[in-house]
């Protein structure tokens, strides 16, 4: 039997003096994609920030293993390195620090990290003008501050092209249609659909089936009341879409 790429056992955790994982169990094969959908407040973007180790919240029981390694232990740069990348629902702005090397040190960063030697300028260079040609990202936008100006579509973009440099094996999308128009919707999502990899799992979060129909998913998890409380096939959000999220909301009750 294979190991799980993501695997989350009885997952509670709290901010302050607030519950909001109430028991959360969750496992992502190797090569799959999975949603997790739910309305706002079930606490899904706050599984997304515990995974990647956000600083502000406790995890007071459960494990969290990656690749069959437990990770709660670990810093987020560590987790990163161990290959966890996280796109955030709303990327932050770096003033002063320009996209391309802002890329360029997050790659050596993690090459340092796993004991590789860093990438020379010459091949960084070519990845990102190969990673870059595929999102419509021109020079001109890496020579920019870090998301500083950026619209919602380009930061996106921004995002999608880390994760190509980074190549990690367990991706978690936080709501990333969250600002898009149609249009920038369509490129990133192929942005993603290129990454899918038999050795690389997705977690895709979001309330709304649209992205699904750009990211098909193998399964999809309704998240209620802090806890995953059913899965299914990519029909299950169709359901969603179609009835509300009312009836798993009172089977989480």
């Amino acid at each position: 039997m294979t190991t799980p790429m993501l695997e989350i056992r009885n997952l509670h955790a709290r901010i302050e003096d607030r519950e909001i994982l109430k028991g959360v169990n969750l496992v992502v094969p190797a090569g799959e994609v999975h949603a997790v959908m739910g309305r706002n407040g079930s606490g899904k973007s706050t599984l997304s920030y515990v995974l990647a180790g956000k600083e502000d919240y406790e995890v007071t029981e459960g494990v969290v293993l990656l690749d069959g390694e437990d990770i709660l232990g670990l810093d987020p740069s560590e987790r990163a390195a161990k290959g966890l990348f996280l796109a955030f629902q709303y990327p932050i702005e770096i003033p002063g620090v320009a996209t391309m090397t802002f890329l360029k040190a997050a790659m050596n960063g993690q090459r340092k990290a796993r004991g590789e030697p860093e990438m020379t300028t010459p091949d960084f260079m070519r990845a990102v003008k190969a990673s870059g040609k595929d999102l419509n990202i021109d020079s001109e936008m890496l020579k920019r501050p870090l998301n500083v100006g950026f619209s919602g579509g380009e930061k996106k973009r921004a995002e999608i092209l880390q994760m190509a440099l980074l190549q990690p094996k367990m991706c978690v999308l936080d709501e990333t249609d969250s600002g898009l128009d149609i249009d920038a919707l369509k490129v990133v999502s192929d942005g993603v659909n290129a990454l899918r990899d038999p050795y690389r799992s997705m977690l895709v979060i979001t309330h709304y089936q649209r992205l699904l129909n750009h990211i098909v998913p193998d399964v999809v998890h309704v998240f209620s009341d802090g806890r995953v409380v059913e899965s299914g096939g990519k029909e299950l959000a169709l359901e969603l879409e179609a009835k509300g999220y009312a009836g798993f909301d009172e089977a989480a009750a």
